[in-house]
């Protein structure tokens, strides 16, 4: 297997994985307005006080990036799997790691993008200062994809179950929490006057580590489920 092979396998399945969602707009809509409902709701649900919403913006953004995420992922390999289509990626003689990471990537452009360009609007909804707007985004684009990487490892697990809504909550909410813990505490620490260059950095090294690690472990939970 050349490298120029394995480069055009990516791209191909980077690329189908994209237009297919972009057949199917409920994909990208439905986690796309959740989100936004979740968000929205708080000052009605909570406090309408500029105050106590400045307090809990981040958290607040982080908690329905997570639902929204978990929203997004039963498709992520659903129809690959009823279709036969998830059989020929194993049967491929391409490393099944590299076309599961092409597969998140699109996954993360059709349902986590869309959600951090949001983001801001939603922010100042909530009252958010100003000087928490770049921190917030950061956090975002280096946390989501992290999300999305070890959700995939759920969906890989339970991808031949029929029910599997709770089970993906209950395995990925766990190894969620520490990536909304540093997003939140990088935000609030830009509001304190404080550097979230620390909680950044932890948010990148997460993201590397699950680069290199969840893909080959979605590849042996997808052998492991469909065989």
């Amino acid at each position: 297997m050349s490298q120029a092979s394995a480069a055009a396998a990516f791209i191909a399945t980077l690329r189908r994985d994209l237009l297919i969602s972009l057949k199917r707009r409920n994909d990208i809509l439905n986690p796309f307005m959740f989100f936004i409902i979740v968000v929205s709701l708080f000052p009605i649900g909570v406090s309408p006080d500029s105050a106590m919403l400045r307090q809990i913006a981040a958290g607040v953004i982080w908690i329905a990036v997570l639902l929204a995420s978990m929203l997004s992922m039963d498709g992520l390999y659903r129809s690959d799997y009823e279709d036969g289509t998830l059989e020929q990626l194993l049967l491929s003689s391409m490393p099944l790691y590299l076309l599961v990471f092409a597969k998140n990537i699109a996954h993360w452009l059709v349902s986590g993008l869309p959600v951090i360009l949001v983001s801001p609007l939603l922010a100042y909804m909530l009252a958010l200062p100003a000087e928490g707007y770049l921190t917030l985004v950061a956090s975002l684009l280096l946390g989501t994809p992290v999300v999305g990487m070890l959700g995939s490892i759920a969906v890989a697990l339970t991808v031949g179950l029929g029910s599997r809504g709770l089970i993906l909550a209950v395995i990925t909410v766990p190894m969620s929490v520490p990536v909304l813990i540093f997003g939140t505490l990088a935000v609030q620490n830009a509001l304190a006057g404080g550097l979230p260059l620390g909680y950044l950095a932890l948010l990148g090294a997460m993201l590397a580590l699950t680069i290199c690690l969840a893909p080959v472990a979605t590849a042996a939970a997808l052998r492991i489920s469909v065989n």
